[in-house]
């Protein structure tokens, strides 16, 4: 499992921005661990250990992947970038885009699949989706996070109208909106584009769980794939921000 170069820094690209395969980590977890695409891209370019990040095993990362997600990563290759990003980022500037293949639902979208171990009941737990009918059009999904499942390893959508036993759950009262941008029928696939301003651990997939579009192959989030062992079928298709060093649109894209 090795990464690509989509972009190597430069005077002019502070940063370096790679392709992660699926089944391998985005960051390390312990200081020498060199199973991951952060070890990988440092090996490549020495000089994104020279940046200090939130994290300090992970440097100049400035977001990461699932490690069953394929997709594009961005590094910082210097501090002043990376202090500048954290801030775009905070802004909403910085926006990433993913592609999905989704299981079309029928109308009873949570019996025919969607999150596992609820079914189709709706409760104080989880807030009625959008209405399934408005997939089939630009729609934004919003919603708080809340941990679920044994070691919180999963998420949940919240909303005003979850009761307060979910709201309570909820730590920073964030909104996290995920925007449906394109949508192609094919057959019982729906070829799904979504983007994103500000993530939210399985933000995504959570929310197109939740809209009635499960991820085919996601094992949290669509109880028809429960326990299957092909590939989730999302990537992280794209990313777009303004480069601080020529004020030009940067867009790399899969």
């Amino acid at each position: 499992m090795k990464i690509e170069i989509i972009q190597q820094p430069s005077e002019t690209f502070p940063f370096a921005l790679i392709y992660k395969p699926k089944a391998l980590a985005s960051a390390p977890i312990t200081e020498d661990d060199k199973d991951n695409a952060f070890f990988q891209a440092a090996e490549m370019f020495p000089q994104l250990l020279s940046v200090q990040g939130r994290k300090a095993i992970e440097h100049g990362l400035l977001h990461r992947l699932d490690t069953a997600t394929d997709g594009l990563l961005l590094i910082a290759a210097s501090q002043e970038f990376y202090d500048y990003m954290i801030c775009e980022q905070e802004e909403g500037r910085f926006i990433k885009y993913y592609r999905a293949r989704c299981q079309l639902q029928a109308d009873n979208c949570r019996e025919l699949g969607g999150f596992p171990e609820e079914g189709a009941a709706v409760s104080d737990w989880l807030p009625n989706p959008p209405a399934p009918k408005a997939i089939f059009h630009h729609v934004k999904i919003s919603s708080y996070f809340r941990s679920y499942g044994k070691g919180g390893k999963e998420v949940r959508p919240v909303t005003e109208k979850s009761g307060p036993a979910a709201l309570k759950k909820v730590g920073k009262l964030k909104l996290y909106t995920t925007e449906i941008c394109s949508l192609e029928k094919e057959d019982k696939v729906l070829k799904v584009e979504c983007r994103i301003s500000q993530g939210f651990r399985h933000q995504v997939r959570c929310h197109l769980a939740w809209t009635g579009l499960p991820i085919i192959n996601d094992p949290l989030y669509n109880a028809k794939s429960l326990g299957s062992a092909e590939p989730l079928q999302f990537t992280a298709s794209a990313i777009e921000f303004i480069n601080p060093k020529d004020g030009k649109l940067f867009r790399g894209e899969i």
